[in-house]
């Protein structure tokens, strides 16, 4: 059974691990590079980016997060990790450098500003996914290596390169693990 860790420093953590159990692996908490150690993907989860990268940097887990990466496991971030996993956060904020693109924090305006919206996800061939955005990103300027899974307005809200897939939304606030299911199968 695929080991999948969640970042556990801040934000929807409890969440994604109810739904990466849904979706058929084991979850665990990683709040120190040592927990990374045999795990098969990581989760970096919706939050607040700027606090997750100041703990991240606070106990040592920039660099080896990269890494982990590097080695070619699979990441999946959802809003905040989709910030974090940018190769560019608009304003010149740190970012792990790891998707081609930029990240165009709280783009959708600020939390009164949150929305659900039905999407085609490219990687689906059935029904619309029900998303939640809650003072979500979006992604600018994509590289030819990162593949676009959804818009909204013409915003870039789900992407993927090579091991690294991203959401805008917030796939854990509901009850459909396609997306969970997607990494597991298709990356991890």
């Amino acid at each position: 059974m695929k080991k999948i860790g969640v970042l556990a420093l801040q934000g929807a953590v409890d969440e994604h691990i109810q739904m990466i159990e849904s979706a058929g692996a084991l979850a665990f908490k990683v709040k120190h590079s040592s927990d990374l150690g045999g795990l098969d993907g990581l989760v970096l989860p919706g939050g607040e980016s700027t606090t997750m990268r100041k703990i991240m940097k606070r106990y040592d887990l920039m660099e080896p997060v990269k890494a982990f990466a590097k080695e070619g496991k699979a990441i999946f971030g959802t809003c905040a990790g989709l910030v974090l996993l940018s190769k560019e956060i608009e304003g010149g904020e740190e970012s792990l450098g790891l998707l081609d693109a930029t990240a165009i924090r709280n783009g959708f305006g600020r939390q009164k500003e949150s929305f659900e919206a039905e999407l085609t996800v490219e990687v689906f061939d059935d029904s619309p996914f029900e998303a939640v955005f809650i003072r979500a990103p979006y992604l600018i300027e994509p590289s030819d290596e990162v593949s676009v899974l959804a818009t909204v307005e013409n915003r870039i809200v789900a992407a993927k390169q090579a091991n690294i897939l991203v959401t805008a939304f917030h796939p854990e606030l509901t009850n459909d693990n396609r997306l969970m299911k997607y990494f597991l199968e298709k990356m991890v």
